[in-house]
């Protein structure tokens, strides 16, 4: 059997499928990855030893520009997706006998399974891009809702307009040129009433915030057996165990002095501090010998030994720093993240930062509740019941289902 594995957004789209296409391949299954073609997914993919096919722009030149991307950035790019995916996504599928596709709004992705016979999985790593009663959509470009307007309904009514408005006119063009009928609907078209969700049980039990059949798999976790960097590890062990800073693949336009921020706030809770550079670019403020800057390295080597993790609250990052039982602070930033920092709270593993834009005051006090020796304990218990089969789980369902 043949699946190819599509995503398009940053690592954190990126690695889960990673993970899905190495559990297919421990199952005997052949296994390709549509991926933008920023170096660093090229690099990941071939240590799993997958194919990759890249395609779309760059995620990380359009997210690290020293603005955020415009609406009209937005329209273009859509447009420039949907005709990468009948291009060499549509192309990468030949002989292919699924898709699973995840990331961005694959809005070409269904079409693709259609003309060529083959079956289609679409994937979710949160919830929130799936309509629901009990939350409204996230924020797309396009014409804002109505002032005032609160009904959750109504919103993901309009909701489904921006998408269409976005992604509808270039995919029904491409459906129209091979003889597919127009799609009315280009999110539910791609949703479909049954697709997977793919987050852990523990961070998130319940299945019944959306409108859809969903079909949970657990989180699909990528192992990852790279060693420290020498001289990271020579920090490590130099002293107490330092708080990690890091905020993905989040350029974080709207704090520009965060690094500061949070080395000093990390600071006056008497801690050394242990800075990921990540899309943002943090950089360390002095030649302070508690400080360390690190690159893109292993977080499930590194959280174990940290005593807590800042981070934007990425599904990714919130499960891995779970995992490990690190106390988290998460300053949450777009989409599913207020929601893990809710949870990281409820759960009683760290801490909600109030907003996307820290001070130091308000990161201390997060960190003065995340670092008590409680949440600590509690960060402790909950790791062992994350889950680490979701790859394999949904490698068998997926295996099942295309027989």
């Amino acid at each position: 059997m043949r699946v190819l594995l599509m995503s398009y957004g940053s690592r954190g789209d990126v690695e889960p499928v990673a993970a899905l296409a190495r559990a297919l391949r421990k199952l005997g299954a052949e296994a390709l990855v549509c991926a933008p073609p920023d170096e660093e997914f090229a690099e990941l993919l071939d240590v799993v030893g997958v194919e990759h096919v890249p395609f779309g722009p760059s995620v990380r030149m359009l997210v690290s520009g020293a603005k955020p991307p415009t609406p009209e950035d937005a329209f273009r790019v859509a447009a420039e997706l949907v005709d990468a995916h009948f291009g060499p996504v549509a192309q990468a599928a030949e002989g292919c006998d699924a898709l699973v596709a995840t990331g961005l709004m694959p809005a070409g992705a269904r079409s693709v399974t259609e003309k060529l016979g083959i079956h289609y999985v679409c994937a979710c790593f949160h919830p929130f891009s799936l309509p629901s009663a009990h939350y409204p959509p996230p924020g797309r470009p396009g014409k804002p809702f109505p002032p005032g307007e609160t009904d959750n309904r109504v919103l993901w009514a309009l909701d489904a307009e921006k998408v269409n408005a976005l992604y509808g006119e270039a995919l029904n063009n491409h459906r129209t040129s091979i003889g597919l009928p127009p799609v009315a609907n280009v999110r539910d078209h791609v949703h479909t009433d049954r697709p997977w969700l793919a987050v852990d049980p523990v961070l998130e039990p319940r299945l019944d915030l959306t409108d859809l059949d969903v079909v949970p798999t657990g989180a699909w976790i990528l192992p990852d057996e790279r060693p420290l960097p020498g001289e990271l590890s020579a920090f490590l062990e130099a002293g107490e165990p330092p708080v990690y800073v890091g905020f993905g693949s989040m350029r974080m336009h709207g704090s520009p002095d965060v690094a500061r921020v949070a080395i000093e706030a990390v600071r006056a809770q008497g801690r050394r501090v242990l800075v990921g550079r990540g899309w943002a670019d943090l950089a360390l403020i002095d030649d302070r010998d508690d400080c360390f800057v690190v690159g893109e390295v292993n977080h499930q080597a590194l959280f174990p030994r940290v005593a807590a993790v800042v981070h934007h609250g990425g599904a990714g990052t919130t499960t891995t720093a779970a995992r490990a039982g690190a106390p988290q602070v998460v300053v949450p930033q777009i989409v599913d993240q207020p929601y893990w920092a809710r949870r990281v709270a409820e759960l009683g593993i760290g801490a909600a930062h109030n907003g996307p834009t820290p001070t130091v005051h308000s990161l201390s006090a997060a960190l003065r509740k995340a670092l008590t020796p409680e949440t600590r304990a509690r960060a402790a218990a909950v790791a062992g019941t994350i889950r680490t089969d979701g790859a394999v789980v949904a490698a068998k369902l997926l295996l099942d289902a295309a027989v």
